[in-house]
């Protein structure tokens, strides 16, 4: 009759379950270990073992040093071994991480996105040219295709270069341009072709007929 059956809730607590218990057993034997040097050789064997289990990253040196901290982790900091690298602390480990600082951006015109003013800014440090100009009328072709997607109208010229003014802190002014802006219909030429496509697509679907017909069924 077998009666020394483990079971895992009458096991000891794993502290990085991926490795498995037997690294933990075998940490926990190095922790016991009295001589130094033993101890050492025991520790170098064990990161060995842990390096065989992701075999492409264990000659990278910063999968050591990772390697290095879960041994020490693993040993709930009691495993007093020669590290290469510095050995962390408990309370390292459980020191809150610095809140991330997320860009607060309130543009007066949502609609344009964040990526329209880092164009004009970008267009705004470029050498006067026929490239620069070229940039600036993309620009602005990209405003009014976005002026449209969001507000489902026309809009003048005027209006885009009047926004274009303001957000490049007077540094762009095209409201004497002779350069005109693509057409909307073209501007939004695209978006009008894919949904077409779409709905024609669902309208030349044949349907499937439910009707109910007698023909050809059985009469008993």
């Amino acid at each position: 009759m077998i009666t020394d059956i483990e079971y895992n809730t009458e096991r000891p607590h794993l502290i990085i379950p991926d490795y498995g218990r037997h690294i933990q057993k075998m940490v926990d034997q190095a922790i016991a270990e009295e001589d130094t040097e033993k101890r050492n050789k025991q520790a170098q064997s064990i990161i060995a073992v842990m390096g065989n289990m992701n075999p492409h990253l264990r000659d990278v040196a910063d999968f050591q040093h990772k390697l290095w901290d879960q041994l020490f982790i693993i040993s709930d900091f009691k495993l007093d071994a020669e590290s290469p690298y510095e050995k962390p602390s408990r309370e390292k480990l459980k020191e809150r991480p610095e809140p991330l600082e997320y860009p607060q951006n309130f543009p007066k015109y949502r609609f344009y996105g964040n990526n329209i003013k880092r164009m004009i800014d970008v267009a705004i440090g470029w050498e006067d040219g026929d490239m620069k100009d070229g940039l600036i009328l993309t620009i602005a072709n990209h405003m009014k295709k976005c002026f449209l997607n969001w507000n489902k109208d026309t809009v003048e010229d005027d209006v885009i270069f009047k926004h274009l003014f303001e957000l490049s802190d007077g540094k762009i002014d095209l409201k004497d341009s002779e350069d005109d802006l693509r057409d909307a219909n073209k501007l939004m030429k695209n978006n009008k072709r894919y949904s077409n496509t779409s709905s024609s697509s669902s309208s030349h679907t044949k349907k499937p007929n439910h009707k109910n017909t007698n023909r050809g069924r059985k009469r008993y």
